[in-house]
């Protein structure tokens, strides 16, 4: 193997292993599954909802740069809640407090106490 060649390989394994590694600060990578039904969103949340202006008076969901078709495929995915303990709907765990970022099929959760 030529020189450059080792130094490609050692690089693309880098970017590897650093995509690999959840922010700092983060405490949980929790994977994202799909659910049969809507999981109901809390009273609180939909309060957390409709002050931040996602969901109107009339409790419909709103993100701006997300279609419909998004929304709808995102209310029947779920999260098993490592601060709540208990699985929930990711339109409720996208409102928390402790949600950091969603990369592809996995939540980061920053897993502070509510």
């Amino acid at each position: 193997m030529a020189k450059g060649d080792i130094l490609a390989l050692h690089l693309v394994l880098l970017i590897v292993m650093m995509s690999e590694a959840p922010p700092e600060g983060i405490k949980h990578v929790v994977p994202i599954k799909q659910v049969e039904k809507p999981i109901k969103i809390t009273e609180q949340a939909k309060v957390e909802l409709q002050s931040s202006g996602i969901m109107d008076e009339k409790g419909k969901l709103k993100l701006k740069g997300v279609s419909p078709k998004m929304l709808k495929r995102m209310k029947l995915e779920a999260v098993d809640c490592p601060v709540l303990n208990s699985e929930i709907g990711f339109m409720q765990c996208y409102v928390c407090k402790n949600f950091f970022s969603r990369p592809t099929g996995k939540v980061y959760c920053k897993g502070d106490p509510i």
